[in-house]
């Protein structure tokens, strides 16, 4: 079957920079979701993307579909013929649906049956006649969440679509997609080259792009060509190009031909926050900073021009003009802050609603400063600076800077607490209070920090749980499943042993004003925990170790870890298996007992069996034992040291009648074994880990 290489090509103005990359990819797969439906084999799969384009190079694609064999049953042969072996109604429908006499028919086994068959072959279907459907597809599927109309067509997409080129070698596909008709030509560079190109053939199309059309077409050519300029930009200062993997994709989707040019600023405006300054110089400009070898803001940027100028320094000078304005309102905005204390601003937060149902951001903050206190207080902390901390936490929210930028919410409030002279701790705490932001982020460095960072989090999860709006399905609009990810992140992770439940209901007590169900405070404390069940499965800790531990419901996270690294331990000893399996059968035995009637004290006289007697011993011994460890946390010991009793308990049951007609000896060797499962139950109910 003869191949030949197609691409489509749709010209359209300017495409959203930090969508593009997405459309791209989404394109690229829609096309070939769209071949591989039509069973059409193909080579590689290119994607080209561009400001002004969207593009998609398929090599080696079939010429036309392979003929398909149809093979269709009618009735079985019993159902077909009379007994005179005449074709029955069944038959002839059969037929007529084919297009054939019942002497056309053949027989096939199907299922085993015997059924009446017939075979015909569906020609394949040109590839040129199946092609624009595949295009029209993949661009209907593409993820816009906003598509706009243009002129007076009816048509819609992200931006108005001002060419099509359809090639399947070298001859153009015809088809008319939102109005455009298809052809051969391109266009280059929107200056350089804004001339047609012809398109000869589908293979040439990356190499014309770039001569004579001045375009670097592939998206991740161009964004090394980019990162490679920029790194070289920072070398010629002997300074580090700081690449911000984001702002690159969105630089690459703004130039067809980059040209990589250093501009310089005032270094007065290095009295500003080095983050302000990074962040006006990215968001709003686009470029990007350097930094010297001790990591200090330059007053120097880097930017990337779309136009290869014959004087470079009149671009330059243009971005320098540009950015000036920018860091100057930066500048404004953080010495007019500084002038009014965040403490003077506690009022202003009265009159910002954080969520109708739970008041302003000043309830919000009280509630936080006194949750932060209690959880302080119980963790030994300073309860003084992390009262304060909360309290001043949400101050910034009304400045300038963060009314400007309120990506630097909390970091200017810290700069902000500094100029007021707040004790270091605090101005910490309020840098690190959102921390971690998404997964992978750091975590708060200090405790107070980290205190803030809990109370924070807290107050939003169990405020929403409170007015009944918790997380359903997939949809957490308030994202308070990655919060509450947070909270065990920063317990387990910073080794804080708080009783989450304990801080729980005390932050339920902060919402006295609401109706709040009974169960409330027992329903957040369960969806916080069940977070570990993803965090667990993402490490490769098997299901039935977690639920080994979340059984008992350990009401501190990081209490929670230990049992969780002590319990995969403990599965790795040869031990486990028997031991997990006794702790089963024993539940078993114990769940047909009237619970009211169940005693753990074991009666020494009535131990008559020496296989009794011996558990019992061990058993009280490894209670002693075992004892300080789980007091202290030590849970991997303890499991190890309880692993000893694997050839007493399989003794006791070879040996034991439990369910004996004693009923005095029957109570006494229950709760013997009562004893046994609840000196496992310290750290978890290892009857779990039983698999078969």
């Amino acid at each position: 079957m003869s191949k030949q290489d197609f691409l489509v090509e749709l010209g359209t103005e300017e495409l959203p920079p930090k969508a593009l990359l997405k459309l791209s990819r989404s394109f690229q797969a829609g096309v070939i979701e769209g071949l591989k439906n039509e069973s059409l084999a193909h080579g590689e799969v290119k994607s080209f993307a561009t400001p002004r384009r969207l593009a998609v190079l398929v090599s080696a694609l079939d010429a036309k579909q392979a003929d398909r064999l149809i093979e269709k049953f009618g009735p079985a042969i019993k159902a077909a013929f009379d007994a005179d072996g005449n074709p029955t109604r069944a038959a002839e429908g059969f037929a007529k649906s084919c297009g054939v006499d019942v002497a056309d028919l053949s027989t096939a086994d199907k299922d085993g049956i015997e059924k009446l068959s017939f075979s015909s072959t569906l020609p394949g279907k040109s590839t040129n006649e199946i092609l624009p459907a595949i295009v029209n597809t993949a661009l209907a599927k593409l993820p816009i969440p906003k598509r706009m109309r243009w002129g007076t067509s009816r048509y819609e997409f992200v931006r108005p679509v001002h060419w099509l080129v359809m090639l399947f070698g070298g001859k153009i596909i015809p088809s008319t997609i939102m109005g455009v008709e298809s052809g051969a030509d391109s266009f280059g560079h929107r200056f350089h080259h804004p001339d047609k190109i012809r398109i000869s053939k589908a293979s040439e199309y990356e190499a014309l792009m770039l001569e004579p059309g001045n375009i670097i077409a592939d998206f991740a050519k161009r964004r090394e060509l980019i990162r490679s300029a920029i790194l070289a930009e920072g070398e010629k200062l002997n300074a580090n190009t700081v690449v911000d993997e984001a702002l690159l994709d969105e630089v690459t989707g703004l130039v067809e031909y980059p040209v990589a040019l250093t501009g310089k600023f005032d270094e007065l405006f290095l009295e500003v926050p080095s983050e302000a300054l990074i962040l006006a110089m990215k968001s709003h400009q686009k470029c990007f900073y350097l930094l010297n070898e001790k990591e200090e803001l330059l007053p120097y940027f880097v930017t990337v021009s779309n136009i290869r100028s014959n004087d470079p320094s009149q671009v330059i000078k243009g971005n320098e003009r540009v950015i000036r304005p920018r860091l100057a309102d930066a500048k404004f905005f953080y010495e007019t802050d500084k002038q009014t204390s965040l403490e003077s601003r506690l009022d202003q937060l009265k009159k910002v609603v954080f969520q109708k149902k739970l008041g302003t951001v000043y309830d919000r903050s009280l509630r936080v400063a006194s949750l932060a206190k209690f959880i302080a207080a119980q963790t030994g902390e300073n309860e003084a600076h992390s009262e304060r901390a909360a309290m001043l936490s949400k101050c910034d929210l009304v400045t300038n800077m963060v009314g400007e930028f309120a990506d630097l919410q909390g970091l200017m409030g810290s700069y902000y607490a500094a100029n007021d002279g707040e004790p270091k701790p605090v101005v910490t705490a309020i840098s690190e209070q959102y921390m971690p932001k998404y997964a992978g982020d750091g975590l708060p460095s200090t405790a107070i920090g980290s205190i803030l960072a809990v109370a924070d989090k807290l107050d939003s999860i169990v405020g929403l749980f409170a007015i009944g709006q918790p997380p359903t399905g997939s949809k957490d609009p308030f994202a308070l499943r990655r919060s509450a990810i947070g909270v065990l992140r920063i317990l387990v992770e910073n080794k804080i042993d708080l009783d989450l439940q304990g801080c729980i209901e005390a932050s339920l007590k902060g919402f006295d004003s609401l109706e709040i169900h009974a169960d409330t405070a027992e329903n957040v404390f369960e969806f916080m925990l069940e977070r570990f069940r993803s965090w667990y499965s993402d490490e490769g800790i098997p299901s039935n170790v977690f639920q080994s531990v979340m059984e008992i419901k350990p009401r501190k996270p990081y209490d929670f870890a230990k049992r969780i690294q002590a319990v995969s331990n403990f599965v790795e000893l040869e031990e486990s298996a028997a031991l997990a399996a006794a702790n089963k059968r024993v539940s078993n035995l114990l769940n047909k007992v009237d619970a009211a009637s169940l005693s753990t004290e074991v009666n020494e006289a009535l131990l008559v069996d020496k296989a009794e007697q011996l558990l019992f011993q061990q058993l009280r011994d490894k209670e002693l034992k075992t004892a300080p460890l789980f007091e202290a946390g030590d849970y991997t010991s303890g499991l190890t040291e309880l692993a000893q009793l694997k050839d007493t308990v399989d003794r006791f049951f070879d040996e034991v009648l439990v369910m004996c007609d004693d009923k005095s000896v029957q109570s006494n060797r229950l709760a013997l074994l009562q004893r046994l499962r609840n000196i496992f139950l310290e750290v978890a109910d290892i009857s779990f880990l039983h698999t078969s």
